[in-house]
């Protein structure tokens, strides 16, 4: 079976590159937020996926994390996963473009209430071919969903 290449996938392949970020997360109420800096670089693999694999250090530990995505025609949905070295749990993905971002959903477990899972969004705006804006929301409660962290990623090649 083999799968052609759709305009999805070609998105996609926009994110291929070398990749600096500087991020941003919410601490506390009233505490200036956590900010960090890392590298990434997303490769290719063949027209229907890619790989990134991410570094930097936060609350003084080196981490890194791999994500993976593609896009499924047949299901009509982007599809994916991550994983870092500061946690056992893998992230699945679902999701979707809308208005020129991709939008991945996952279940995780709850920052606010360890212990329990809730759902994630992963959104990501190609703002152009150089850079990458990224934030992460997580539902709280009550059903609604609260921004928690921000990265921008400028391409270096």
């Amino acid at each position: 079976m083999q799968t052609q290449p759709v305009e999805q996938h070609a998105w996609l392949r926009r994110w291929v590159g070398s990749w600096t970020f500087e991020g941003e997360m919410a601490t506390e109420p009233g505490k200036e937020p956590m900010r960090w800096q890392g590298a990434e670089v997303v490769r290719a693999v063949g027209d229907l996926w890619i790989v990134g694999e991410m570094e930097w250090t936060m609350f003084g530990a080196a981490s890194r994390a791999m994500l993976t995505v593609g896009f499924d025609p047949k299901k009509g949905r982007f599809v994916g996963s991550w994983i870092g070295s500061m946690t056992a749990y893998m992230w699945v993905y679902d999701g979707w473009l809308e208005g020129g971002e991709l939008v991945l959903e996952a279940a995780g477990e709850s920052f606010v209430e360890p212990g329990t899972m809730t759902m994630f969004r992963d959104i990501t705006k190609l703002v152009s071919d150089d850079e990458r804006r990224f934030r992460a929301m997580m539902r709280d409660a009550q059903g609604e969903w609260k921004q928690f962290m921000s990265v921008v990623y400028r391409r270096t090649s």
